[in-house]
């Protein structure tokens, strides 16, 4: 698990929550837990560049960004509403000994939403 970081112990994610971190690459990454399952998306809204981790985490599924209300899919980074026009990175995660690891991006914001 050389290539995933070590950001955070589960009990700091209860379900419906979000925490933003930051990788040693200076990433900044929103890890969330939705329903049990523990992901990490981008933490920069695409539209304006605003912590999504200080949004909300919909029973939906998506995540609300607080300052503008874009939303994405927490799983896909997609974009679910406007005004973002670009989806999120999405990163792969691990869960051991009761720690939450986050690796490398798996997505990146390169198609625009329809």
């Amino acid at each position: 698990m050389s290539e995933y970081e070590d950001v955070a112990a589960v009990g700091d994610l209860p379900e419906g929550e979000m925490l933003g971190v930051t990788l040693s690459n200076r990433q900044p990454v929103c890890v969330y837990n939705y329903r049990g399952t523990i992901g990490a998306v981008g933490n920069l809204c695409t539209h304006a560049m605003f912590h999504m981790s200080d949004g909300v985490l919909h029973n939906d599924g998506t995540i609300e960004c607080a300052w503008h209300g874009a939303r994405y899919d927490c799983r896909t980074g997609a974009v679910r509403r406007h005004p973002a026009e670009w989806p999120l990175p999405v990163y792969e995660v691990r869960v051991a000994d009761g720690r939450v690891f986050v690796g490398p991006e798996v997505s990146a914001p390169e198609e625009q939403a329809s």
